[in-house]
Order: C-alpha cells, then sequence, then structure tokens
C-alpha cells in the first residue's frame, strides 16, 4: 500500500488509499442499507420524549413551543431534533465521524455577512452540533425536504427528486473536496451570490437578486430605527410580545445580563474585545426564537458606541445537544463553548462577536450579532424550480462542512461516483417522512 511518511515518523495514507478504505466499509455497512426505515418495537414514546427535552425551558413560553410545533408535520420534526436523533442512532452507520450540525433541516441554511463583508451561503444553526456519524446530518436534511416540499403542496415525483439532488450533490462535491489539500478545503465557501448564478430563469434570478440585496441592508445601523423608540431620552428596543418584550423582571434580568455580558467579554480574542469596549449595554429584551429553540433563555441586548452607532447581540441558553445520549458527551464543560467552537469549525467564516459565558445558576449561553447581513429565505415561497437549486447548494454547503472536520477522501470512497447512496437516501428520507406525520398525529392527539 502506497504511503507518505511524515517528518514526524508518523505514516498517512495517500488520497487514493483513503478512498479505497472508504470503498472497502460498503462491505461493512453496503450503501443501500441505508434506504431502510422501520420503527424498533422499543421506540421510545415520541410525546413522552418531547415533554422530557421541557426540562430547563421556560415554562411561560412552552405554549408558544407546541403551538409552533401543532401547525404541520414539517413545524413538528423542527422541533423534535430529539425525537430523530434517538431514530438515528438505531440506524447503519460507518464509523466515519464527523463535527454535525446535529439538526441539518432544510429551513437551518441561509445567508449572511463574513468578516469581509461577503454575503455567502452556509448552516445557520448548530444549537445541537457535536461530533458524530456524518450520515445522521444527510438525512434529517433529505427527510426535511420531503416533509417541507409535501406542505408547500409539491408532489411526490418532485420531492422525491429533491431528496435525491442533495444526496448527489453531497455525494459529488465530497468527491471534489477528497481532491483538495486541506487548507483549500478549509478556505473554501459558497458565495450567496450563486443563487442568481444558477437561476433558470431571469424571473428566479431577480428573485435572488432581491432577497440579497435585502440582506446586504441587514445591519445593527439599518435595523436600528426599526426595531428601537427613544425612551426618557434613550433608546429601547420596542415590545412585540409574546416574541420580544421587556419581562416585569427586568430590573433583576439586567443585573443578571451585565454579569454574563462580562464574562462573555472574556472569551473573546483581545483584538475583539477592544471594539466592543467602544459600545456601553443600554437595552436588553427577552426574544422568542425558532420552533425547536423556545423555551430557552435567550435576549437582545443594545449596545451603543454613540448616537448613531448601534450593535445588537443576541444571547441564547445553550442546552446539552440531543445527539449526547447517542454520540457521546461534549469534551466542552460549557455547552456554549460547544455551539461556538462547533460553529467555527462548520463555518466558512463566523460572526466576530461570537462568545459563550454561564451564570451561577448553571445555565449556559452563546453570544451573537443579531441579523448580521442575514439572508432569510422563505422556503414556503419557493417554486419547484427553486427548490432544486436550493437543496443542490444544501447538500453541497453540508459536504463542505463536514470535509472540513472529518476525512473527505473516506467518506467519497465509500460513497462513490454511482447513484446508488442517492436511492437509498431518497427512500429513508420518504419512509422517514410517513414516520414524521404518524408522530404528528399522535402528538396533536396528545397535547389536545
Amino acid at each position: 500500500m502506497a504511503i507518505i511518511r511524515e517528518k514526524s515518523g508518523k505514516l498517512r495514507l495517500t488520497t487514493k488509499d483513503r478512498l479505497e478504505a472508504g470503498k472497502n466499509l460498503r462491505e461493512k455497512v453496503p450503501r443501500s442499507s441505508h434506504s431502510g426505515w422501520t420503527s424498533p418495537k422499543n421506540r421510545l414514546d415520541p410525546a413522552e420524549l418531547l415533554k422530557g427535552t421541557d426540562r430547563g425551558r421556560l415554562l411561560t413560553l412552552l405554549p408558544i413551543r407546541y403551538s409552533r410545533m401543532r401547525q404541520s408535520p414539517f413545524a413538528f420534526f423542527r422541533g423534535a431534533a430529539a425525537l430523530m436523533a434517538a431514530d438515528l442512532s438505531s440506524t447503519p452507520v460507518t464509523g466515519i465521524r464527523v463535527q454535525a450540525c446535529g439538526d441539518c433541516h432544510v429551513a437551518n441554511f441561509g445567508g449572511f455577512g463574513t468578516p469581509e463583508r461577503q454575503l455567502v451561503f452556509d448552516i445557520n444553526d448548530f444549537d445541537e452540533t457535536l461530533p458524530a456519524p456524518w450520515e445522521w446530518d444527510v438525512k434529517r436534511l433529505a427527510a426535511s425536504i420531503v416533509l417541507a416540499m409535501r406542505e408547500a403542496g409539491i408532489g411526490e415525483r418532485h420531492y422525491s427528486e429533491a431528496a435525491r439532488n442533495s444526496a448527489q450533490s453531497y455525494r459529488e462535491h465530497m468527491r471534489e473536496y477528497a481532491g483538495m489539500t486541506a487548507l483549500d478545503v478549509w478556505y473554501s465557501h459558497l458565495n450567496a451570490e450563486l443563487f442568481v448564478q444558477d437561476a433558470k430563469t431571469p424571473e428566479a434570478g431577480q428573485r435572488w437578486q432581491k432577497l440579497e440585496d435585502k440582506a446586504a441592508q441587514n445591519t445593527s445601523g439599518r435595523e436600528f430605527p426599526k426595531i428601537t423608540k427613544m425612551r426618557h431620552g434613550r433608546p429601547r428596543i420596542i415590545d412585540r410580545p409574546p416574541l420580544i418584550y421587556h419581562p416585569r423582571e427586568m430590573a433583576a434580568i439586567g443585573k443578571h445580563v451585565r454579569q454574563l455580558f462580562e464574562r462573555y467579554r472574556e472569551t473573546l480574542p483581545e483584538e475583539r474585545r477592544t471594539v466592543l469596549d467602544r459600545y456601553e449595554l443600554v437595552d436588553i429584551a427577552r426574544k422568542v426564537v425558532g420552533v425547536g429553540s423556545v423555551g430557552t433563555r435567550c435576549a437582545v441586548a443594545l449596545l451603543m458606541a454613540g448616537p448613531h452607532d448601534p450593535l445588537f447581540l443576541q444571547f441564547k441558553q445553550a442546552q446539552a445537544s440531543v445527539l449526547e445520549p447517542y454520540a457521546g458527551k461534549s469534551r466542552y464543560k460549557n455547552q456554549g463553548e460547544r455551539v461556538v467552537t462547533g460553529q467555527r469549525m462548520l463555518q466558512s467564516a463566523s460572526d466576530v462577536f461570537l462568545g459563550w459565558t454561564g451564570d451561577d445558576q448553571g445555565h449556559d449561553f452563546y453570544f451573537r450579532q443579531l441579523r448580521d447581513m442575514r439572508m432569510k429565505i422563505d422556503i414556503e415561497a419557493m417554486s419547484k424550480q427553486d427548490w432544486f437549486e436550493y437543496v443542490e447548494l444544501c447538500g453541497w454547503v453540508l459536504a463542505r462542512a463536514h470535509a472540513r472536520t472529518g476525512d473527505p477522501a473516506w467518506i467519497a470512497g465509500y460513497l462513490g461516483r454511482t447513484e446508488a447512496f442517492d436511492e437509498a437516501i431518497t427512500k429513508f428520507a420518504i419512509a422517514y417522512a410517513d414516520q414524521t406525520e404518524r408522530d404528528f398525529a399522535a402528538f396533536r392527539k396528545a397535547i389536545r
């Protein structure tokens, strides 16, 4: 077997050998084995499992969480990452691990601004990130595509094709990353301009361009007059209950947040603390976010460096990843540090104010900017053709993220050049979407 001898004396396989090693894994775990989904006899009751995830959340916000989840099977799926994590733990895996997203569904992708002020397309939620099998992210993404497209009224032939396209995109781009240097993989990124460039019609190109132009305007300076008002001579975040508001116990919360803020500051590199120190914390409001995150402690902080120089930071409670019971405990004592480190590993570029902290009550948090050049994609409004273009980019982004932290040649060797893996993932996605619809029906019955 051809090898490269490193100066340290260690032996390292060539790319060709790693591809071959991945290919050999098919004997142990055939690619067709990923197609099956049968509910285990000892499967946990979905409603009971979800009740378990309520621990540590704010009870007053739980009605919002369940109200959102009961809207549709896809909304239920988004809030039930813990349920799918348990189910995925019983499915075949090759043994190759990556830094997994952990909640890789089709609505967890979008555009955001890099420190160089470029708009890139990437994964944008990392609450569940943890080292885990790469297959779990691929399967959750494909199942989410089927559910979301069913909700949009798009027929079976098309959602099957879209799920297949996402897996094919993952496979083909993983092969490309296998042939790149480690640094080239790390530096790679997807400009959001790809949506415009790859649009199949002028109308689609115009829609994507409009989204990108709008995202470029999403900065603290632009958002400031929209979400604040002056009160007693000082800017204050506008209440829009129940999604953003100042709780009655705001004075105590404000003192608590200021303590958190000082601890968070210490997790930033010194040059970023220098920038942050120019700002003064002037207001804090509680914020309700997402579907799966509703009930966790989340707030928005307004900081000012001058009358027209605002900065909005969002901080959010980080709990243990839903993957932890099946993939192993996090190496980080602080769950906020787990989220921040995972995000830095997986994203092509991360927010300069990304940091973490914890309080004296045992709650962990992470901080980041709010809406910094965020390009939010309304998947409900996408056309059939938009879907095909979108999911291919999602598969590409996921391959790039996994290639940064796993061995792309081993994974690519296993996936191969044929459509065997794509077909298996498509079958799994449809079967698991059917399971989710059954779970959703039981869930609605249970919460009546």
